[in-house]
């Protein structure tokens, strides 16, 4: 276990370099990711811990909750209608995958809904075991949606030229030895304390919480070092990358097509739903799209601050999206359930 878990953290950080000396976006996360990815389908068995996720999302989260001064929260109220309509547009999305998988992959009602909710793939799996769905087959959308949009989304928008263009300046700007300690210290209490409540993300919501209350409450103890900040994005491309296995796309070809032509719709989608968004709200339209693109709040996340591109109102969107998820996937499929089975 020890060998698998050096060598897999090794095989991450030789991605990440090698990444950053190509010049990709976000090099440290997407580095990981396919190398980790690649390695894991072409056999080779390593191993990412739980915990090294839980460090990367502790990171990531935190590093979010420092963003949200008392002005950036304000800009975040007047963005409430659009991040409503991100709400409502992932239900949508929801029923466009349900009938693709149905149609096109001949997969149950039940699978097919949970594996179309735009959610996290933990919270979706639980939902999904409790209510009798294709566990597996669960996992693999959401594997495989997260995939394709943190990997097309970062190269479309350095090609697209508008990385920086809404830049936001977190809370704090300089590291103190003693701020920091504090930081974590206080941090890592609302991640435990989300886990053991067993809140969805705990390690990206709890520890944004509590730094969100510290900085807009103008109590500005440190900022992450620079160190941090790539360690989490390795951590949580390795933890992507570790999902895959050598049978991955064997296991169901069909399937996992369907997913690929859906996730692209769903792309196509929120890049239009981006621009129409841009007329009721003042936020950039790069901005406005990746707060509707259909990925997980850590990977979004960190992808609009490696891009610069409205960090606090991205995350507001997909936190809200994602607990609307949550609360309205299980009894919606309970009320959907006798119409479409």
């Amino acid at each position: 276990m020890p060998f698998r878990l050096l060598a897999g953290f090794a095989i991450a950080l030789a991605g990440a370099l090698l990444a950053v000396w190509l010049r990709m976006p976000l090099p440290w996360m997407l580095g990981a990711l396919l190398l980790t990815a690649a390695t894991r389908i072409g056999g080779v068995r390593t191993f990412c811990p739980r915990p090294a996720r839980n460090m990367g999302q502790w990171v990531i989260g935190t590093s979010l909750g420092l963003y949200f001064t008392p002005l950036m929260v304000g800009h975040i109220g007047a963005n409430f209608g659009p991040i409503v309509v991100g709400m409502l547009f992932a239900l949508v999305l929801a029923f466009i995958g349900t009938a693709m998988l149905q149609r096109f992959a001949a997969v149950d009602f039940k699978t097919a809904w949970f594996s179309s909710a735009i959610g996290g793939a933990s919270e979706m799996a639980n939902l999904a075991e409790r209510h009798g769905a294709r566990i597996d087959r669960v996992a693999t959308a959401h594997s495989v949606r997260v995939l394709m949009v943190v990997v097309i989304v970062p190269f479309v928008f350095q090609w697209w030229g508008v990385a920086g263009i809404d830049p936001t300046v977190p809370g704090p700007r300089s590291v103190d030895g003693l701020g920091l300690a504090a930081l974590i210290g206080l941090t890592c209490v609302g991640g435990l304390l989300f886990q053991r409540l067993n809140l969805p993300n705990p390690w990206v919501l709890g520890p944004m919480l509590v730094a969100m209350i510290l900085t807009a409450s103008e109590i500005e103890w440190s900022a992450l070092p620079d160190v941090f900040l790539k360690a989490g994005q390795l951590f949580i491309g390795w933890s992507l990358g570790d999902r895959y296995r050598s049978d991955f796309f064997r296991s169901a070809p069909r399937f996992i097509a369907v997913v690929a032509a859906y996730t692209l719709i769903a792309l196509g989608l929120a890049f239009g739903l981006g621009n129409l968004l841009s007329h009721w709200s003042e936020a950039p339209v790069p901005t406005l799209i990746l707060g509707t693109t259909p990925g997980g709040i850590a990977e979004m996340a960190i992808t609009a601050k490696v891009l610069q591109l409205g960090v606090p109102v991205v995350t507001a969107f997909h936190v809200m999206r994602m607990v609307f998820v949550v609360l309205v996937t299980g009894p919606a499929y309970k009320l959907l359930a006798r119409r479409c089975t």
